[in-house]
C-alpha cells in the first residue's frame, strides 16, 4: 500500500478498552430491574414456610391443657420444656440412634453401588448397559405401596422381620433410581478430553473412577447423600410394615407414643417433631449449595 494512504482509525466500542498490548474487553454491567410480583411471590412462599414451622414451636412450648384453647398463632403467655423433657424421657434418644443408622446405611449401599453404575452408564456404549440404565430408571416410576406386599414375604423368607436391615435394603433400593439419574447427569458435564487425557497416561477405568470421576461429581454426590438421608429419615411406611417391637423403632414410628385411645398429646407430638427435625436441617444448612449444583446437573449434556 503507498505511503499516501491515510490509515482511518477503527472506531473502538462501548464493550473494548485499549491498553499498551491491544483492545481488551471491559464487562457490562447491567443494572438489574425491579420485579415486584417476584418478590410478593417470595413473600408469601417465606409466610408459607414460615408460620407452620412457627407454629409448631409455639405449641411445643404450651402445657398440654393450654395447647387446644389458645390461639395457634400467639406466642405462649407461659413457655415451659415439660414437652421436651417428656420426649427426651420418653425412647426419643434410642428411636434417633435407629434413624441415624438407617440414614447412614442407606447412603452408604445408594453410593456404593449408584456412583459405579452411573460411571458405566455415561461411558459404556454397549447394549446391556444401556438397558440395566434404562431398567433402573423404571424404577422411579414403581410407587413403594404397589410391592410392599412382595418386599414383606421376601424379608419375611430371609427371617429380616422386625430388624433394622429389613427397613434399611427396601429404603436404598428406592432410592437409588433417582439417585443414578442424579449422578448421569453430573458425569455428562465431564468433557470428553478429560477422559481421553487420563486415557493415553495409562489409566484404567477403575482409576479413572477414583481419581476424575468421583473428584468431579462431588455436588451429585452430595445431591445424592442429602437425597437419599432424607428418603431414609422421613420413610413411613417400610418401618410401620417391616417392624413390630420398640427394638428397631425409628423417630416417624416414635410419634405413636403421643396417640392413645382418648386422645393425643400435640405439644409432646410437635417437641417430638421439632427434635426430630433439627439433625436434618442441619445437614441441608451445611451442604444446600451442592444440593443445588447437583439438581441443576440432572439436565445437563
Amino acid at each position: 500500500m503507498s505511503h499516501g494512504t491515510l490509515h482511518r482509525p477503527r472506531p473502538v466500542k462501548a464493550a473494548e478498552r485499549r491498553t499498551p498490548d491491544g483492545p481488551s474487553r471491559v464487562r457490562r454491567h447491567w443494572t438489574r430491574r425491579p420485579n415486584p410480583l417476584a418478590g410478593i411471590g417470595s413473600a408469601v412462599w417465606l409466610a408459607v414456610v414460615i408460620v407452620p414451622i412457627y407454629t409448631m414451636i409455639s405449641i411445643s412450648l404450651t402445657s398440654q391443657d393450654k395447647a387446644l384453647g389458645n390461639n395457634a398463632l400467639k406466642p405462649p403467655t407461659d413457655p415451659t420444656l415439660d414437652n421436651y423433657n417428656t420426649v427426651l424421657h420418653n425412647g426419643f434418644p434410642h428411636f434417633l440412634l435407629n434413624t441415624v443408622v438407617v440414614a447412614a446405611a442407606v447412603v452408604v449401599i445408594v453410593l456404593v453401588l449408584c456412583v459405579p453404575l452411573s460411571y458405566v452408564a455415561v461411558r459404556s456404549r454397549t447394549f446391556w448397559s444401556g438397558s440395566a440404565f434404562r431398567l433402573f430408571l423404571l424404577g422411579v416410576a414403581i410407587p413403594a405401596q404397589a410391592v410392599v406386599v412382595p418386599l414383606y414375604l421376601m424379608i419375611a423368607k430371609l427371617n429380616l422381620y422386625d430388624s433394622l436391615v429389613a427397613v434399611i435394603l427396601p429404603t436404598a433400593a428406592f432410592a437409588m433410581p433417582v439417585s443414578v439419574l442424579i449422578l448421569t447427569g453430573t458425569l455428562r458435564d465431564i468433557s470428553e478430553e478429560m477422559y481421553e487425557a487420563m486415557a493415553l497416561d495409562g489409566a484404567s477405568s477403575t482409576r479413572m473412577l477414583f481419581q476424575l470421576v468421583i473428584p468431579m461429581t462431588k455436588g451429585g454426590i452430595s445431591t445424592v447423600v442429602i437425597y437419599s438421608a432424607l428418603q431414609a429419615w422421613n420413610n413411613f411406611l417400610f418401618p410401620l410394615i417391616f417392624t413390630q417391637s420398640d427394638g428397631p423403632r425409628v423417630l416417624t414410628l416414635g410419634l405413636f407414643n403421643y396417640v392413645s385411645q382418648f386422645g393425643v398429646n400435640i405439644p409432646a407430638l410437635l417437641a417430638s417433631v421439632v427434635l426430630s427435625g433439627i439433625p436434618i436441617f442441619a445437614v441441608y444448612l451445611v451442604a444446600r449449595r451442592a444440593l443445588v449444583g447437583g439438581l441443576m446437573g440432572v439436565g445437563g449434556k
